[in-house]
């Protein structure tokens, strides 16, 4: 569903998603090297439980949040990755909303 713009000679960068080491293309987004890792999902919505993702890709619509490098509620979509990056999802409860 999603392909990368960038070449295979393009520097690579190892990020690492969900405890999965993946190499991607310097200069991507956090989303996108979530997109082409295949782990579309964002996070889990704080009510119904579904999967979120990014909807704008702009940073506009904050439906992109993840933990970045332990740094809750990072837009994904607005962040370039960087070499040796920690990416995970988030689970954002009504019990866990209390806590931010």
């Amino acid at each position: 569903m999603f392909r990368s713009l960038k070449t295979d000679t393009d520097p690579q960068v190892s990020v690492t998603v969900n405890g999965q080491v993946v190499e991607v293309p310097l200069g991507q987004t956090v989303w996108s090297a979530l997109a082409l890792s295949g782990q579309t999902s964002t996070r889990k919505a704080a009510l119904s439980g579904q999967d979120r993702s990014a909807y704008c890709a702009m940073g506009v619509c904050f439906e992109c949040l993840v933990e970045i490098d332990g740094q809750s509620n990072q837009q994904a979509c607005l962040r370039q990755v960087a070499d040796g990056m920690h990416i995970s999802t988030q689970v954002i409860t009504e019990n866990t909303k209390a806590d931010l």
